[in-house]
């Protein structure tokens, strides 16, 4: 018998998983071409493959063609429309995060992309961001994808640590043949937004007898800025406080949602702050007497339903997709070396270039603002000058946004390249009767990331230049460091940083006049680097009893193999930013490695097969051990079992436990600045949120009735903590496959899942850690105050220190549920050829909680049902299939989602109005058209309704990423093969 046609053969080999199944058996296309690709699947050295339908584990696979009606080339923008993977780090998801921008991976189970393994072909490839191994799926081009198959249990033990989730699996094309050329575009029908486009070329052949296979690949790529003023739900949205509500539980909302939402405190053109009215300015310098607002947000904020020019807004800064630029060239080399042993390779370069944009830096009164001399000043208008010295005004604040001459934000350039390398050889050989299956194989992989972040704000620079006079000697505006006169006993020079061959150029802080030469004196383009580097090497082999020993149910497979990984990254920052001279914090360079050593072992045993209540009785185990240079030992294991009574019920279940030790930015980033937001919980519209805040506030200061600027972002400073354990994981799946015998090709899959993390590694939210200071019953709490830094005049939140820890525990439970059915119409009479395909997957989630803190671990953070977790997704294809032709709709369908904290101790649904987000669907249609001489056209329309995302939701928040913030887009393509 040979060892390549036995099950056992299937379970080893799709255990290691080179290649997995293109889709569910019952969701495959019932034509000749579709069996003979499954059939060409290579499976450590076999051809054969498993559906979802007979394994112990479950697995979710997306087609070639599902990815090709997506109308995008972005791979995890696809697979985060799946209920089972979070829209968290997409690229509009990572949009604001200057290291992650472009990038687009994968987050199972919504427990963070640090937890989701994602392979190429079964291997490791590099991570792309510093510090980590998450993997940018837009690096893999979309038009080389087979199909992508996702584990969603007990993977860790298979594929090591990271699998804490699952893993992604991208199967590539292999040993192509001929001349593809591939081309498509997407566009809003709404608006000049939403563009991508992709061209690529795809040749390959076979050599020396066909012994050998080679093919080359080069694709071109291209995704257009979205900016959220682009959107159709773009209105400058926020919350007012409701001025009909009394107080808590009066059945009032206290909170509103309403349009044109923005502070008429700061602008990019100043606003001048003073005992007398506002004044903001033209762009040429007129003052303006600030709006008024109609309600109130915050002291800082509140909405002007008129608009209001010279109001901050901002929304006008806020990318939802950056503008990106990607090429990829991609080869592979296979040749048969003997009958029993052959060479593969592959190399793959990704040249990727991504512009966004954020908020300017800026300087806000009492936390730092500009100051102006009255007298002194010469760009202050002469009018309202002989205002404020009739006030009695020596000095006034301006607060002002930082933008450049063309109002831009801090834009931000990133050049990021990877380079991935691998080689092996595998084959079979004759162990006295027994087949023996083996490969080894060596990986490289490289990124570095170039970024240069315009306009950072050096502090120094900017106090010199702002402090500015009229030079007697010139009559012209010159900086008081430059005119000794004007200087005053004990002057010192605020500058920070001498810029060679330029002097100190005065600073305009009144409407937007400031010349490029004195910009570039007041800003910095920061450059950074960064480079993560892995390599790995092993081998495996597997075999079967078949010659000499079986069960009744078959012959015992056995599998087992070693493989070692190394990691490095190392970020570099330049003088500048490693001084602090800009408004963030000092930046060091930073950087680590680690390697580890792995064993692993599987068996499976199929203890009955076609016996009277047991069509089938089988049992895999897995177990590896992994030996880390920074965090020790790990053990990671899984036991599989399937129980058929009959030939059309299957019952399967999985028990496993998993283990990620900490990535290097986890334990090994230095104290780096960022920003982030939150609501002071002191702050009088939040303070009876918990009954213990009003007492613990009072004992930190906070003033009575105290109005936080808390729309603002505020400084955050994080870094690693070398202290970290590796966290663990228990996970058990179980569920049952229906097949029924009496309706061919149809299928329904049902899996419970239950996951327990403990020891989580997890960075605390800022807003956590706010909270904590003052919501404990024994009083405010030293270990969380502590990381917080107010202003001592406002008591706004100026920064907050993060870090990573071991919390308590990560708890999430669901069911996941699939119906496919595949159906031949061509045997009615009424004329029509083909069949129809429908295909339902979906999700309900039971329970996701975190209990983020050891010494209070009770203590839940409820997010099941909150926005981006909601309790019940689905996603519906029907498709037509006629000879050369297909037309499908498709339906996605999320439960209404709350816009409000849920659990104990959290809002309530009169905390503001909205409180949820309502039930959200959108429809889809698309078509493919085979037009002979191997020319295939397809296209269709993306959100055919324009559905928005309620409560107009712009997509720029990691929990937002799940709603379709571009509304409806056509899309069309069209593959020439030669």
């Amino acid at each position: 018998m040979s060892f390549n046609k036995t099950k056992i053969a299937i379970l080893i080999s799709a255990s290691f998983c080179l290649n997995m199944p293109t889709m569910s058996a019952f969701a495959q296309d019932q034509t000749s071409s579709d069996t003979e690709e499954v059939e060409k699947i290579s499976v450590t050295g076999s051809r054969i493959a498993r559906a979802n339908l007979v394994q112990a584990t479950p697995v979710t696979s997306v087609s070639a063609d599902d990815i090709e009606k997506s109308g995008t080339f972005d791979l995890g923008t696809v697979l985060a429309e799946l209920p089972a993977i979070g829209g968290t780090s997409t690229a509009s998801g990572n949009a604001n995060n200057n290291g992650l921008a472009g990038l687009s991976l994968a987050d199972l189970r919504r427990l963070d992309s640090s937890r989701t393994l994602t392979l190429v072909d079964g291997k490791r490839h590099v991570g792309s961001d510093a510090g980590t191994s998450v993997v940018d799926l837009n690096s893999i081009p979309a038009g080389l994808v087979q199909s992508v198959d996702i584990i969603t249990g007990g993977a860790s033990a298979i594929y090591g640590s990271d699998a804490v989730s699952g893993v992604v699996n991208v199967i590539l094309k292999k040993d192509f043949e001929g001349l593809e050329f591939d081309a498509r575009g997407q566009t809003s029908t709404q608006g000049g937004f939403g563009k991508n486009h992709s061209f690529s070329i795809l040749g390959g052949g076979n050599f020396a007898d066909d012994k050998g296979n080679a093919t080359f690949s080069l694709s071109h790529a291209r995704t257009g800025r979205t900016r959220s003023t682009d959107l159709q739900q773009s209105g400058f949205y926020g919350t007012v406080n409701n001025p009909e509500s009394i107080g808590e539980e009066d059945g009032i909302p206290d909170l509103l949602f309403v349009p044109n939402v923005g502070s008429e405190w700061i602008h990019r053109n100043g606003v001048l702050i003073n005992n007398g009215p506002q004044y903001g300015f033209n762009d040429d310098g007129t003052p303006v007497r600030q709006q008024s607002r109609e309600f109130t947000n915050s002291f800082a904020f509140g909405n002007f339903p008129n608009g209001c020019e010279t109001c901050f807004f901002g929304d006008n800064y806020v990318d939802v997709l950056p503008e990106q630029n990607r090429v990829t060239a991609f080869g592979t080399f296979n040749y048969d070396i003997t009958d029993n042993v052959s060479f593969n390779s592959s190399v793959k370069y990704v040249l990727s270039n991504i512009e966004q944009s954020f908020q300017p830096a800026f300087r806000f009164t009492g936390g730092g603002g500009i100051s102006v001399n009255v007298q002194d000043n010469p760009f202050l208008d002469p009018v309202l000058r002989q205002e404020l010295i009739e006030q009695g005004a020596s000095s006034v604040g301006v607060n002002r946004f930082l933008a450049d001459e063309r109002g831009e934000g801090r834009n931000a350039d990133n050049r990021r390249t990877t380079f991935r390398l691998t080689s092996g050889f595998e084959g079979l050989f004759d162990l006295g009767g027994t087949f023996v299956e083996w490969e080894t194989y060596y990986i490289y992989g490289e990124t570095n990331n170039t970024i240069g972040q315009q306009n950072a704000i050096i502090l120094g620079n900017l106090s010199a230049a702002v402090d500015s006079v009229i030079d007697p000697n010139t009559g012209l505006a010159a900086c008081r460091q430059d005119v000794p006169s004007a200087q005053g006993e004990g002057y010192e020079s605020p500058e920070t940083v001498s810029r060679t061959g330029r002097a100190c150029l005065p600073y305009n802080p009144f409407g937007n006049q400031n010349s490029r030469e004195v910009l570039d004196y007041v800003y910095n383009t920061s450059l950074s680097t960064e480079e993560v580097t892995q390599e790995v090497f092993g081998g495996s082999f597997n075999f079967d009893t078949g010659e000499f020993f079986e069960l009744p149910g078959g012959a015992i497979g056995f599998a087992g193999g070693y493989e070692y990984r190394k990691e490095t990254s190392f970020s570099t920052f330049d003088r500048i930013a490693q001084a602090g001279f800009t408004q963030q914090a000092a930046s060091p360079d930073q950087g680590g490695e680690f390697d580890v050593e792995e064993v692993f072992a599987e068996v499976f045993v199929p203890i009955l097969m076609g016996e009277s209540f047991a069509e089938e009785l089988s049992l895999d185990a897995a177990v590896r051990e992994a030996d880390y240079s920074h965090s020790g030992s790990a053990t990671a294991w899984k036991v599989g079992l399937i129980y058929s009574p009959i030939e059309d019920v299957r019952f399967r279940a999985t028990l496993s436990e998993a283990v990620r030790a900490p990535n290097i930015d986890e334990a090994f980033r230095p104290q780096s600045p960022g920003f982030g937001r939150v609501a002071d919980p002191c702050d009088e519209d939040n303070i009876d949120d918990n009954p213990n805040r009003r007492a613990n506030c009072a004992a930190i200061g906070a003033p009575t009735n105290f109005q936080a600027n808390d729309n603002v972002s505020v400084g955050t400073i994080t870094g690693g903590n070398p202290d970290l354990l590796p966290e663990s994981s228990e996970s058990l799946t179980y569920g049952v496959v229906y097949t029924p015998s009496f309706i061919n090709d149809f299928s329904i899959t049902l899996d419970f899942y239950d996951i327990e993390i403990v020891d989580a590694i997890d960075q605390v939210l800022v807003q956590r850690i706010v909270d904590n200071c003052v919501d404990s019953a024994s009083g405010p709490d030293a270990g969380f105050c502590d990381l917080i830094e107010r202003d001592p005049n406002t008591f706004d939140v100026d920064t907050v220190q993060s870090t990573f820890i071991n919390t308590s525990k990560l708890t999430t439970k669901g069911v996941d549920f699939e119906v496919a059915y595949l159906h031949d119409i061509s045997q009615y009479d009424f004329g029509a050829n083909g069949s129809l395909r429908f295909r339902l997957q979906g999700n309900y989630l039971d329970e996701l909680n975190r209990f983020e803190f050891q010494n209070v671990p009770d203590e839940v953070n409820v997010e099941r049902g909150e926005r981006g977790d909601p309790k019940v997704s689905f996603i519906t294809n029907v498709d037509y299939i006629g000879e050369g032709w297909t037309v499908g709709w498709r339906g996605r369908f999320l439960d209404s989602q709350a816009l409000i904290a849920l659990g104990p101790d959290e809002d309530i649904p009169e905390d503001r109005s909205p409180a949820f987000t309502g039930s959200y669907m959108t429809h889809d249609l698309n078509f493919s058209y085979d037009l002979g001489d191997h020319i295939i056209v397809n296209g269709g329309v993306r959100n055919v309704g324009n559905r928005l995302p309620p409560t107009n939701l712009l997509g720029d928040g990691i929990n937002d990423n799940i709603f379709d913030f571009l509304g409806r887009r056509v899309y069309a393509g069209i593959k020439i093969s030669l």
